[in-house]
């Protein structure tokens, strides 16, 4: 089959793979009808998360047709259409049972890695690095789906891939994005980066409540989609950020701030230089300078949500300003079964068509040509879906 494979920094290649197979009484094999390049793959692109090997088939974000499943698995047969969510969970360890899917005991072969790094495993994760357990991704033509019987979502056949496809991720990643904000009426929402999460966030939060959103980014296509959205929207190359939104907000600041950007977060001020250089050399790992804003601008007593994705050690984070102001910070890696079929529950009211964020649809043999295109903003891309059959 073919497959997109990680050959090392700004290096993908389209290559031919032997098909997966089932290797667990709870695995399944599913045919992908519709994969896409997510702003986290981008990190693996420029080589900032450990533990890739040449060769790792690449994707997190996949739905598709179930050609096979494991005699455990009873809730799917052959031929049903699923959306599979990135984390990969064995719904019955601690976590599972409390809904922390991302915080998964057992779906980790490599968990030990993990731990060293950040003192707790957490679950497997696709097309994501051995230290998420080497698990083969899905910007591929098939894939083997462990613990089907718990993950994927079956599909309605009225509603096409490209509705159902971002539940997988980035949908539920900017719900709960915002509803880790608490937001209560009348709330001022701030959101750094456009991006497809950073869109997600912005319609999430207007479907819990928020009274306003501002929307922060650089890249014109990005911030017009934001508009689309009924954001306001500031441009970060042409305004101070962090004064701008006291202006906006009567001098207060945004009830919650959103960093939809994490580790690789561009800026012109002498911190955004200061991280650039250090992380160049290796003496940090991740580019606070959004980050640094969201607590430098949100309110005293709000909430700073991060779904944007870090991978290490921060320099200069003023954890003093966020204690002064009593901030509340929620963060990490989407516990994304939880939100899955209440969102599809959305999508079938009408209350959004997630397809909109999508900017380009190729075949897979265009992969390697669309992760520099989106890396560089290129032709207006904010997202890209492939079909690999």
């Amino acid at each position: 089959m073919k497959a997109v494979c990680w050959y090392g920094t700004h290096d993908v290649r389209v290559e031919s793979v032997p098909e997966p197979k089932i290797l667990n009484h709870r695995d399944a094999v599913v045919k992908i009808t519709s994969t896409a390049i997510c702003g986290s793959d981008l990190h693996l692109y420029d080589g900032y998360i450990p533990t890739m090997r040449k060769g790792d088939i690449l994707g997190h974000e996949f739905m598709g047709e179930v050609l096979e499943v494991g005699r455990e698995v009873r809730n799917l047969k052959k031929g049903d259409r699923v959306a599979v969510p990135f984390t990969i969970c064995c719904g019955r360890c601690y976590y599972c049972q409390k809904q922390l899917w991302s915080l998964c005991e057992n779906s980790n072969p490599n968990g030990m890695l993990a731990d060293k790094a950040y003192g707790f495993g957490g679950a497997g994760l696709f097309g994501y690095s051995h230290l998420y357990g080497g698990f083969a991704g899905g910007q591929a033509q098939y894939a083997r789906v462990p613990f089907a019987d718990v993950g994927p979502l079956k599909i309605p056949e009225g509603i096409p891939d490209e509705k159902a496809l971002f539940l997988t991720d980035i949908f539920p990643t900017g719900f709960m994005a915002a509803e880790n904000c608490n937001i209560q009426p009348g709330d001022v929402i701030a959101i750094w980066g456009c991006g497809p999460v950073g869109q997600f966030a912005i319609r999430s939060a207007y479907m819990l409540g928020a009274e306003r959103v501002i929307a922060i980014d650089r890249i014109p296509e990005r911030l017009e989609m934001a508009r689309r959205g009924k954001a306001e929207t500031l441009n970060f190359a042409d305004a101070d950020v962090v004064e701008k939104l006291k202006d906006l907000t009567g001098g207060r600041g945004p009830d919650a701030c959103i960093d939809a950007v994490g580790m690789e977060a561009h800026g012109t001020a002498i911190d955004a230089l200061y991280d650039r250089a250090k992380q160049a050399v290796r003496l940090e790992s991740d580019r606070p300078h959004a980050l640094r804003q969201c607590v430098q601008a949100c309110r005293p007593g709000g909430t700073v949500s991060i779904p944007g994705v870090y991978g290490g050690l921060i320099d200069k984070f003023p954890i003093g300003a966020a204690f002064a102001k009593g901030l509340t910070f929620k963060m990490g890696q989407t516990h994304t079964p939880k939100y899955m079929k209440p969102l599809l529950e959305r999508i079938e009211r009408g209350e959004i068509d997630p397809s909109f964020v999508i900017t380009h649809r190729v075949a897979i043999d265009d992969a390697p040509r669309m992760y520099d295109t989106f890396r560089k903003h290129d032709d207006h891309c904010v997202k890209v879906v492939m079909k690999p059959n």
